[in-house]
C-alpha cells in the first residue's frame, strides 16, 4: 500500500465508532451458523475474517488506552463500547466449537475482565429515548453466558454452567431495563442498530439453548423443573425474536433506509444470530423442522453480510468516513 493509501486508511480507521465491534460480532456469528449447517469452507473463511477484524480492533483498543486515554474513557461510556465484550465472547464461542478450548477460555477470561467496568460506565450514562445500542448491555452479558455454557458443555465444568445461568437471567433483566429506555421511533428512522432490539433476544435464546445442551448425565445441571423453565423461556425468546424480525423487516420495507451506515453491521448481527439460534434451539428442544427456517435466515444473513461489506469497501474507496454524522449516539 502506498504512503497516501496508508495515511488514508489510518484516517478512516481513526474515525471508526466504538460500535465497530459489530463487524466481528456479525462475521463471527455468520461463521457459527455456517458451521452448524455443515458449510465448513465458508465458515472457515468467515472465521478467519472475524479473527483478523478482532485483532485489528483489539490493537486499536490497546493503543487508545495507552496513548489517548481521554478519548478511550469517553468512548468507554458509550453503549457501543460493549461490542468489545460481545465480539470477544462470540469469537470465543466459535473457537470452542472448533475444539480450541484453551483459546476460547482465554477469550472468556478477557471478556469477563472487560465486562463489569464497561457495563457500569455504560449504565451510568443511560437516559431516556436511546437508540438500539441501549440493548448492548444485554447482548454483552448474554454473549458471556453463551460462551460460558459452550465451554462448560465441551469441558464438563458444572460451576461454569451455573455461572452462565446467572448471567443469562441477569441479561434478561438488562433487556427489560433497556426496553424501557428504547426510543420506539428508531424502528422507523434507525440507521441499523435498531435491529439489536431483536438481536438481544436472539443471543439470549442461543445462550438458553446452550445451557440446555450443556446438561448431561455426568453433570446433572438442572432438575426436571429447572430444565422445563429454561426450555420454555428459551423457546419464548426465539418466538419474540422472530416477531421482532418481522416487525423490523416490515419497517425497512415501508420506510427504506438504503444509504450505507456503519451501524448496518448491527443489522447483520441479529440476522446471523437469529439463524444460529433457530438452528441451535431446534437441536436443544428436539424440534427438527426448525432447521429449515434456520437455514433460510442464515442465507439471508450471508447476503446481508456481503451487501454491508461491499458498502464498507465502497465507502472507504470513496475516501469518505461519514462516521461523524452517522456514528452511534
Amino acid at each position: 500500500m502506498s504512503g497516501t493509501g496508508t495515511s488514508r486508511f489510518r484516517a478512516w480507521w481513526a474515525q471508526r465508532p466504538p460500535a465497530a465491534g459489530a463487524v466481528v460480532m456479525a462475521t463471527g456469528i455468520v461463521s457459527v451458523g455456517l458451521h452448524l449447517t455443515g458449510y465448513e469452507v465458508l465458515s472457515g473463511i468467515a472465521f478467519a475474517l472475524a479473527c483478523a477484524f478482532w485483532l485489528g480492533l483489539a490493537a486499536d483498543f490497546a493503543v487508545r488506552l495507552l496513548r489517548d486515554r481521554r478519548r478511550w474513557l469517553s468512548e468507554a461510556g458509550t453503549p457501543g463500547a460493549l461490542t468489545a465484550v460481545a465480539a470477544t465472547a462470540v469469537l470465543g464461542t466459535r473457537f470452542s466449537m472448533a475444539g480450541w478450548q484453551t483459546v476460547a477460555e482465554a477469550l472468556l477470561a478477557l471478556a469477563v475482565v472487560l465486562w463489569p467496568g464497561l457495563l457500569v460506565r455504560v449504565l451510568g450514562n443511560w437516559h431516556g429515548r436511546m437508540p438500539g445500542t441501549v440493548f448492548l448491555g444485554c447482548v454483552a452479558t448474554q454473549s458471556l453466558a453463551l460462551l460460558g455454557a459452550t465451554i462448560a458443555a465441551a469441558e464438563s465444568v458444572a460451576w461454569l454452567a451455573h455461572t452462565a445461568l446467572v448471567l443469562f437471567w441477569f441479561g434478561l433483566v438488562l433487556y427489560g431495563f433497556a426496553l424501557a429506555r428504547f426510543e420506539w421511533r428508531q424502528v422507523i428512522v434507525g440507521a441499523g442498530d435498531h435491529w439489536i432490539v431483536g438481536g438481544a433476544l436472539a443471543v439470549s435464546a442461543l445462550a438458553g439453548s446452550k445451557l440446555i445442551a450443556a446438561d448431561s448425565a455426568r453433570l446433572y445441571l438442572w432438575n426436571s423443573d429447572d430444565r422445563g423453565v429454561l426450555r420454555a423461556v428459551t423457546v419464548a425468546l426465539l418466538v419474540l425474536d422472530v416477531a421482532w424480525c418481522v416487525v423490523l423487516l416490515a419497517a425497512e420495507i415501508v420506510w427504506p433506509r438504503l444509504r450505507y451506515d456503519v451501524r448496518r453491521w448491527s443489522t447483520v448481527f441479529p440476522l446471523g444470530m437469529t439463524a444460529a439460534t433457530t438452528l441451535s434451539v431446534g437441536t436443544a428442544v428436539d424440534v427438527s423442522w426448525l432447521r429449515t427456517p434456520g437455514q433460510v435466515v442464515l442465507w439471508i444473513a450471508v447476503a446481508a453480510w456481503l451487501v454491508v461489506a461491499a458498502g464498507t469497501v465502497r465507502f472507504y474507496l470513496a475516501g469518505t468516513s461519514g462516521v461523524t454524522s452517522t456514528g452511534p449516539r
